[in-house]
């Protein structure tokens, strides 16, 4: 008896790094491939044209942000029919391994990005560096990295001390300095919150005439995760690949922050640390007129407590 073939919807949860790869090899096998890339990288690769998109991705990342354990472009598989170039490792890696370059130089001598009409690269933190640099084997691809890395070379960004196990690592050889790398793409947008000063930094030194970079305030250190939560991470790849990613096409899918409980409380946690009361009661007040939260009615109860007791004016009270 024959084993029933594998689909895209099979979950992959709780699998480690080699069981994942063996599963997902048996899902795209009959369209696609898993090749290793050394011990701890590798590429899973399903064809359906006309649009390929390639995403750089960490096995505990896909863990923690897709709930069968599924690489983000498979969702774009099954919704548009793209075709699909997961690169994943075992870690945060920034991909630097001759086992990736190597792979990459091998797509590049033979043609493999010129099979599709379109090419867009995509890739969060690590993986956005990853992204921006290795977009260059595929001159005219589109790029959306968010909040990356521009390197992590100690002699450019010696004031980013968030990744100092990094420090002995080679960001000066090939594929190494991110915005200079995106040189050859067609378009790249560099998404990140301003809040966050060293990835403000970061995004300041992708600067290029080419390069669109997007402020989302207030979503924190796990974008990814709140665009998302959203709804609007697959919604921006979309756009982009047709051409409409742009300031005002983003404002209008940010609105859904309105609704992110996690920016909702963001925003409060800010407004409480700097002591606005007043502003404190009328966010809280708003959003408990479209939905119940214990924790903005603990926090409308506790602003009013004090503003009465500092003998502070408060907005008319219209929600308790």
């Amino acid at each position: 008896m024959q084993d029933t073939p594998r689909s895209f919807d099979t979950a992959l949860t709780g699998l480690g790094w080699s069981d994942w790869l063996r599963t997902a090899d048996e899902i795209v096998e009959a369209d696609g491939h898993v090749e290793n890339l050394g011990p701890d990288h590798a590429a899973v690769f399903y064809e359906d044209k006309p649009v390929l998109l390639v995403t750089f991705e960490t096995h505990h990342g896909i863990a923690a942000l897709s709930q069968p354990a599924h690489p983000i472009g498979w969702t774009m598989v099954k919704a548009l029919g793209w075709s699909h170039l997961c690169v994943v490792a075992n870690g945060d890696t920034w991909f630097r391994d001759r086992h990736v370059y190597g792979y990459f130089d091998r797509l590049a001598d033979d043609g493999f990005f010129d099979e599709f009409e379109q090419v867009i690269f995509y890739g969060a933190g690590a993986c956005g560096y990853a992204a921006a640099a290795f977009s260059v084997a595929a001159p005219g691809a589109k790029v959306l990295a968010l909040q990356p890395q521009a390197t992590l070379d100690p002699r450019v960004t010696e004031w980013d001390d968030r990744y100092s196990h990094m420090r002995r690592t080679a960001f000066d050889d090939r594929y190494g300095y991110a915005p200079d790398m995106l040189d050859a793409a067609t378009r790249a947008v560099v998404v990140y919150d301003p809040e966050i000063p060293l990835d403000a930094m970061h995004a300041a030194l992708f600067t290029r005439p080419n390069v669109m970079k997007l402020r989302m305030r207030h979503l924190g250190n796990q974008l990814e995760h709140s665009l998302m939560g959203m709804g609007v991470l697959l919604r921006m790849l979309a756009q982009l690949s047709a051409d409409k990613l742009d300031q005002p096409s983003l404002a209008q899918l940010y609105r859904e922050r309105r609704t992110h409980a996690p920016y909702l409380k963001r925003v409060l946690a800010k407004l409480e640390q700097a002591g606005r009361l007043r502003l404190v009661a009328l966010w809280c007040q708003c959003i408990l007129r479209r939905t119940p939260g214990p924790r903005f009615r603990r926090a409308t109860r506790a602003a009013y407590n004090a503003a009465e007791a500092q003998g502070v004016a408060m907005p008319k009270r219209e929600v308790d």
